[in-house]
């Protein structure tokens, strides 16, 4: 994209790319969830994951942009990249607790 200046179909097509990795995220999700079960450790860790649900919603949004303009696009697929890269702490938390409260024995000489 970058050595053409961006043009508007290869920038359309990356969103295309980008959504659909995001809706095969929700299905992966969705799977290990009901794999899981109702009560799972890790359904209460991921909790109503927002960016998540909001990413599909935002790659459309940037879509559509890419065709007026190449860059409003590629600037809705930036901002979908640094909230991707902020770190969400909530399933390590989760986890971390649910270790600290089964506590193994400690070994015997």
């Amino acid at each position: 994209m970058s050595e053409h200046d961006f043009p508007v179909i290869p920038t359309a097509a990356y969103g295309i790319v980008l959504l659909a990795a995001a809706i095969a995220y929700i299905m992966l999700r969705g799977t290990l969830l009901r794999a899981e079960g109702r009560r799972s450790v890790l359904r209460a860790a991921i909790g109503r994951d927002l960016k998540g649900k909001v990413s599909p919603l935002l790659y459309c949004l940037g879509i559509g942009p890419s065709f007026v303009h190449e860059r409003l696009g590629l600037a809705v697929y930036l901002g979908l990249a640094l909230m991707w890269f902020v770190p969400d702490r909530r399933v390590e938390r989760s986890l971390t607790a649910d270790h600290e409260t089964v506590r193994e024995p400690p070994l015997e000489p």
